[in-house]
């Protein structure tokens, strides 16, 4: 993808509602929860990435964790199912259309919320479902 001239200039006269559907056309993930000047930055630098001006923010994220030898979480996609067995009962969570989070016919903000419904302590989403993975630090 090749960054058109005035592109990101053309942002700025996009209303929240033309932000959005921009950026549910150009990502293909859930639009975030934010306000309308920080939406509008999101998207222009997604529209850079998408034009080989920088890395996307997942690849910046997963480069940090690597070389700082943090845990990594591998990415939900929507149809995903996740399944735990804890205190002798299958837990399956599926993720929905829209990155929704389901379990027992219930939809819930987080992995982790889930985890501590199922176990009733303080619980990473992604490690209880097996999502993270420890990382070797770079040399």
């Amino acid at each position: 993808m090749t960054l058109r001239e005035g592109e990101l200039a053309a942002l700025d006269e996009l209303d929240r509602q033309e932000l959005r559907n921009r950026w549910a056309k150009l990502t293909a993930r859930p639009v975030p929860e934010v306000s309308a000047k920080i939406l509008r930055l999101a998207l222009g630098y997604e529209l850079q990435a998408k034009a080989g001006r920088c890395l996307s923010r997942k690849a910046m994220r997963q480069l940090d964790q690597a070389a700082a030898g943090r845990a990594s979480a591998k990415d939900i996609h929507p149809g995903m199912r996740l399944a735990r067995e804890h205190g002798g009962t299958v837990h399956v969570v599926t993720i929905g259309e829209n990155g929704e989070i389901i379990w027992n016919g219930r939809e819930w903000r987080s992995l982790s919320e889930v985890a501590r419904a199922i176990t009733g302590t303080r619980w990473s989403g992604p490690a209880f479902f097996g999502l993270r993975k420890r990382t070797v630090p770079a040399a």
